[in-house]
């Protein structure tokens, strides 16, 4: 890991051992098909005065990632440590975090999520009602709830994209995700282990749904 000397002092554990979870996840997630190719990013805030956050590196590979891989940026997204760039994609990881004091973003990308959420753009968005399943994400009981997922027009430009992200999550207190068309899922959690078990819900849910609209099943 390269100059760590300069990281906050008293966060450097921390944020090895963060790193090493973001490791994890990203196998588990490439070998699940959801982060294939570099696409898709992880990230968990290592402290929150003065905010400090572990994010993957553009451009890679989620499946064979290191320590090296991971870079630690501040608040405004300047890198503090490590090699390599941010993802062009962290000013939306920073609107989740400011927006709803996340302690994790993870973005995946996968077969379903891309064809769900370009089904859905125009729509604006889709819902999902009545699995079992939605009881995996925060603050949820029971089956009977009804799950909003926005879908967004893609956009190269993040910062302004950003902008409007956070007045979305300002606007909506109930949502647990959202989605860019053509692109993938974005979702977030209080930890890094609640934003992983989001992903893992909605992205069954994606699959589930997509599986029953291509049987031509009805919502």
């Amino acid at each position: 890991m390269q100059n760590l000397e300069i990281i906050v002092e008293g966060q450097r554990e921390a944020f090895r051992e963060i790193s090493r979870r973001l490791i994890k996840i990203g196998s588990e997630f490439h070998s699940r098909g959801w982060l294939l190719g570099t696409s898709g990013n992880l990230s968990a805030v290592v402290s929150r005065s003065p905010l400090l956050i572990a994010i993957t590196a553009s451009g890679i590979d989620k499946g064979n990632l290191t320590e090296d891989g991971i870079l630690a940026i501040e608040g405004s997204g300047n890198i503090i440590s490590g090699t390599g760039k941010p993802s062009s994609e962290t000013p939306l990881h920073i609107a989740a975090i400011m927006a709803r004091g996340a302690g994790s973003v993870i973005h995946t990308h996968s077969v379903w999520g891309t064809i769900i959420s370009t089904r859905f753009e125009k729509a604006g968005g889709f819902r999902i009602e009545g699995y079992e399943m939605l009881k995996g994400l925060d603050n949820v009981s029971s089956h009977d709830h009804t799950e909003w997922i926005p879908v967004l027009p893609n956009s190269q430009n993040m910062p302004a994209l950003s902008v409007h992200i956070e007045k979305l999550l300002a606007e909506r207190e109930d949502l647990h995700c959202f989605m860019l068309a053509g692109h993938g899922l974005y979702v977030w959690g209080n930890t890094l282990d609640d934003a992983k078990r989001h992903a893992e819900a909605i992205e069954f849910l994606l699959e589930v749904y997509g599986r029953t609209l291509m049987a031509g099943g009805q919502f």
